[in-house]
């Protein structure tokens, strides 16, 4: 067989393992491999900063559902990825990580830009590898793939030593990969989908409880018709929207702390909670010895080590989400052909809490610019089609709330790490794995400041994308928790965004279109001036009323029987008047 260096074996190992593009900047450990990615058909984006490549490679994974790659050198390179790779873990994205390590001789020797990222990622990845051996670098790729996309998805590393890229090997890519004690349960259990359709047709007051595993098994439409056959009302997580139509009658919305009152209502009223591939995070439990308390709970996710981590499962269901709703939804079919529930009184609450308590927000008193509002009217402007990636904070809840998403893939956001900073190359991401959509970033002054130098990455790339700056200078979730439970301390919350930066020149000098608007009137007009321009990046300063709050909320350690609405800091509804 040809001789070829252990570089050309990496690259050879990722055109075999099907990548089409990666994110990263080189460095002097991994320059070896940057060699033959000259000559590669896989189109490399260098970015401006790893943790924009780790983003952007998450972002690629979640709009497409295929694995995203990032590559960095040793050392800071490899820690600047170390975020990313904890948020794709966090949220179940399949990412695989290149990095480049210090010769194997000079390992453990404090050498120039060493750090020891399997020992630093070993508990934010899926698996890890340390390759020292040029001959092991074919099967760690093909493993790391095949590991990052299988089961519960993920986050994996892929350590090489920089002699390891530089001496000579074979390049032979495994035709199969089998990995002792790695074998995901992709198939249900025959009883366990009996029992839950038993159970199903035996419930009064269930609910449809949809985490994001719906969306990596590619189980909406499998979804969509359970939700029809059961006539059970929908609650969809900050990691599942889109997974179900807004629009569907049987939609109450997003749970949790921000979640919707019928939402929230309905899962601590529930006798059943059919709970797919979510995880009883607390964000959307609240107080979980108070969740749900009279719901018996139907619990189906690809991981095991899920079942009853954070709730007792009835009936626990094993495998691929896909696999068990083909299953589950003809038996819970039979099932009603014997005796199916009357949910009409159930229906009619639920839908009543709907209809008395819908999202809805305040124009601010002085005239300025509600945040909501812009964000509403991007939605409306864009449409479904468009995929959203928000940061984190008070705008990646209202893009959440004030959005309706029909299809599953177009809300992209940072939910369990919750990373300030995740928005733009998130959004850069998407846009390069769906070059014909539409991509809006939805950020906040905050967040913006964090990687906003990918602007320059996507202005040189040719990634059109479009960034909704909602500035109301403040870390903003932070500056709601001060008024609302810190007397109104405002410690180290004020950014002074609407001073300095000057978010339009900055966009403008980094080779972007740079719009501003501070009037109410003026957001149609500025969203569909952003919207007629494809050729370049277009970042969109947004001036808005600093004191808006995100509503409904549920404080942290509270109960769901807590939620609260607010309008103008005065207390308009509480659970306990139901």
């Amino acid at each position: 067989m040809t001789k070829v260096t252990g570089a050309q074996s990496l690259v050879n190992s990722l055109e075999a393992a099907g990548v089409d593009v990666m994110f990263g900047i080189p460095g002097g450990a991994i320059l070896p491999a940057y060699d033959p990615i000259y000559d590669s058909k896989i189109r490399h984006i260098l970015v401006r900063h790893e943790q924009g490549a780790g983003h952007a490679a998450t972002g690629y994974a979640q709009a497409t559902g295929r694995v995203g790659v990032c590559i960095a050198t040793s050392g800071p390179g490899a820690t600047n990825l170390v975020t990313p790779l904890a948020d794709a873990q966090m949220d179940s994205v399949p990412i695989v990580a290149i990095t480049g390590q210090v010769p194997g001789p000079a390992i453990g020797t404090d050498a120039f830009q060493e750090a020891d990222i399997r020992g630093v990622t070993m508990p934010v990845t899926k698996h890890n590898y340390l390759i020292t051996d040029p001959n092991d670098i074919p099967r760690a790729i093909a493993e790391a793939f095949h590991i990052a996309s299988t089961g519960r998805p993920g986050a994996v590393l892929v350590d090489i030593a920089k002699d390891a890229l530089q001496m000579e090997t074979t390049f032979n890519y495994p035709k199969q990969v089998s990995l002792a004690g790695y074998n995901p349960v992709l198939e249900p259990k025959t009883q366990a989908i009996s029992d839950a359709a038993a159970l199903i047709a035996q419930s009064k007051k269930p609910v449809l409880y949809v985490g994001g595993g719906i969306i990596k098994a590619n189980a909406a439409k499998e979804l969509l018709l359970l939700a029809e056959i059961t006539g059970a009302p929908v609650v969809t997580t900050l990691m599942a929207r889109g997974a179900f139509p807004d629009s569907h009658p049987q939609h109450l919305g997003m749970p949790g702390m921000h979640g919707t009152v019928a939402a929230v209502t309905a899962l601590q009223k529930a006798d059943l909670l059919i709970t797919l591939g979510a995880r009883f995070d607390d964000r959307v439990t609240g107080k979980l010895s108070t969740f749900a308390p009279n719901a018996k709970v139907i619990h189906a996710d690809i991981d095991p080590a899920e079942i009853g981590k954070n709730r007792h499962a009835d009936v626990a269901i094993i495998g691929d989400l896909r696999n068990i709703l083909i299953k589950l939804n003809p038996a819970v079919k039979a099932q009603f052909a014997k005796s199916a529930p009357d949910l009409t009184p159930w229906q009619n609450e639920v839908y009543t809490w709907r209809k008395n308590f819908p999202l809805g927000y305040d124009k601010p008193a002085d005239g300025s610019i509600s945040p909501q509002y812009v964000i509403e009217r991007i939605g409306k402007i864009s449409g479904p089609d468009t995929i959203f990636a928000a940061g984190v904070g008070q705008h990646q809840m209202w893009a959440s709330q004030f959005i309706g998403y029909e299809k599953p893939r177009t809300w992209l956001n940072s939910g369990g790490l919750g990373t300030m900073g995740y928005a733009v190359p998130a959004a850069m991401g998407a846009k390069v794995g769906a070059p014909d959509t539409t991509v809006w970033a939805i950020d906040g002054d905050g967040c913006f400041q964090m990687t906003n130098q990918e602007l320059v990455t996507c202005a040189l790339n040719n990634i059109p994308i479009k960034v909704a700056i909602i500035n109301n200078e403040s870390l903003g979730m932070v500056r709601q928790w001060q008024t609302l439970f810190y007397n109104q301390r405002y410690s180290n919350t004020s950014l002074e965004s609407k001073r300095i930066p000057d978010f339009k020149m900055l966009a403008e000098a980094m080779g972007c279109v740079g719009l501003r608007c501070d009037r109410p009137e003026d957001v149609d007009k500025t969203i569909e001036a952003a919207m007629a321009i494809n050729d370049r990046p277009v970042v969109v300063d947004f001036s808005v009323f600093r004191d808006a709050m995100v509503w409904p909320m549920v404080a942290a350690g509270k109960s769901n029987d807590d939620i609260t609405v607010v309008r103008s800091m005065a207390p308009v509804w509480d659970s306990q008047e139901l």
